[in-house]
């Protein structure tokens, strides 16, 4: 399966639409999308999602329902690693940083806790 930095711009939009709805018609994934494009373009991006391998679909009656082929979780993990290395140099320090130094929204003590765990773990795990 191709990777997500392999898909364009409208494509990652559409991937996106599937994966905040779990899974939608064309004519859904049209009216969530910016500056949508026509009908039968979403439709012809779709069918190249499917090809790619990033999509399927299941038929609902006359519609087409399309869904993911990658879990959310799976997908939000690929997307971060390209964030991660496209705007972090691959440092997750930095990413990390970033993250914490432009939170609008506080980090609850229960979340540090969390954090010091994960990191705990890791260490243990020799990453």
């Amino acid at each position: 399966m191709n990777t997500e930095h392999h898909l364009s711009r409208r494509e990652r939009q559409i991937m996106d639409v599937l994966h905040a709805r779990g899974q939608a018609t064309a004519a859904e994934v049209l009216a969530a999308l910016p500056n949508p494009p026509s009908y039968s373009a979403v439709r012809a991006l779709l069918r190249i999602l499917e090809e790619k391998g990033h999509a399927k679909h299941h038929r609902d009656g006359a519609r087409y329902v399309y869904l993911p082929r990658l879990s959310r979780a799976a997908a939000s993990k690929s997307a971060l690693r390209r964030v991660v290395s496209t705007f972090f140099k691959g440092s997750i320090l930095e990413a990390m940083a970033a993250l914490l130094e432009n939170s609008d929204t506080e980090i609850s003590d229960e979340e540090l806790s969390k954090l010091r765990e994960m990191i705990k773990q890791a260490k243990k795990e020799g990453r």
